[in-house]
């Protein structure tokens, strides 16, 4: 699979249920191939292992993912931390078998630059900070998308 990568978290750790005492790592990260289609990929594995791979690439690195494990996404759990896909899979990287290679987008394919600018929700599915401004109270509560652009960065 080759694509851009359109999003990224940081790793983190949890105890591990099998060697108790000993903790396991995690990190996951979306890819996309087209305007229509990404999918979240998920790697679990030792601390040195997850380190290296979160740290060998950023959003907007085009990467060639090769022998990963195709999985049915559990929706409800998954999507409430992953950007909600297309897709009813997710990629899952395993250590033993799994290999990650980063290359420039303008080796692989110029078309996948143009992808890291395309929202992944639709369109119709977005607030303004207006409506929300204006709309407050009846919007308490809820979960709402907003489509926003940072207008600058400073110390």
């Amino acid at each position: 699979v080759i694509g851009v990568v359109i999003g990224k978290t940081d790793v983190r750790s949890f105890p591990d249920r099998k060697n108790i005492g000993c903790e396991r790592y995690t990190f996951n990260f979306t890819i996309r191939d087209s305007p229509t289609y990404f999918i979240n990929v998920q790697s679990w594995g030792r601390e040195e292992y997850i380190r290296a791979l979160s740290e060998s690439f950023r959003v907007g690195d085009c990467v060639t993912i090769e022998n990963p494990l195709i999985q049915s996404k559990e929706a409800e759990r998954e999507e409430k931390f992953n950007p909600v896909t297309p897709s009813c899979y997710k990629l899952l990287l395993s250590e033993n078998h799994s290999v990650v290679k980063t290359s420039s987008c303008y080796e692989t394919d110029t078309r996948l630059l143009s992808l890291l600018h395309l929202p992944v929700k639709d369109p119709q599915d977005y607030y303004s900070l207006g409506d929300i401004v204006a709309n407050g109270q009846s919007l308490h509560g809820r979960i709402l998308n907003v489509l926003a652009a940072v207008m600058s960065v400073s110390r």
